[in-house]
């Protein structure tokens, strides 16, 4: 019989996924379907006076630019050992991320507990560190999966 993922996921386990820009689509597309129209995100002139200097990407436009680039970088195991996103811990907005930035996910596996359910075998919680192209962190949280 096959391991299963939860069975041969270490923890300590790290890996840093490819990156990706945040574009201004990205960010009208995201006001759009959010109905997020804050200043913040979309007004030039406004933001171009305030101390960011101009605008900055949702926080959750981030976030979920980095739950892709982390399924992009899984393994067909892992991929396929998913059963539900489980939940965020700590999440934390440390930093802006700006139209043109380029960003990438940076995470360590730091706990699995196992549980009892008729699918899944355990929850994998993992570090998340979603990282600019200066090298700047921008969100930091805990991540968990539901896994076989």
């Amino acid at each position: 019989m096959t391991e299963s993922y939860f069975e041969t996921v270490e923890i300590g386990e790290q890996r840093e996924t490819q990156a990706r820009t945040v574009t201004e689509a990205d960010v009208v597309n995201f006001a759009g379907v959010s109905g997020d129209f804050n200043h913040l995100h979309t007004d030039a002139e406004t933001m171009g006076e305030s101390d960011f200097g101009e605008r900055i990407a949702h926080g959750m436009l981030v976030f979920s630019i980095a739950t892709g680039l982390l399924w992009q970088s899984r393994s067909e195991l892992e991929r396929d050992a998913v059963v539900a996103f489980y939940g965020i811990d700590k999440v934390r907005f440390v930093g802006p991320t700006f139209i043109g930035d380029t960003i990438h996910v940076e995470l360590e596996v730091i706990d699995k507990e196992e549980r009892d359910h008729p699918v899944a075998t355990g929850v994998v919680r993992y570090d998340i560190d979603v990282v600019t192209q200066d090298d700047d962190t921008v969100l930091s949280c805990e991540m968990l999966s539901l896994v076989t």
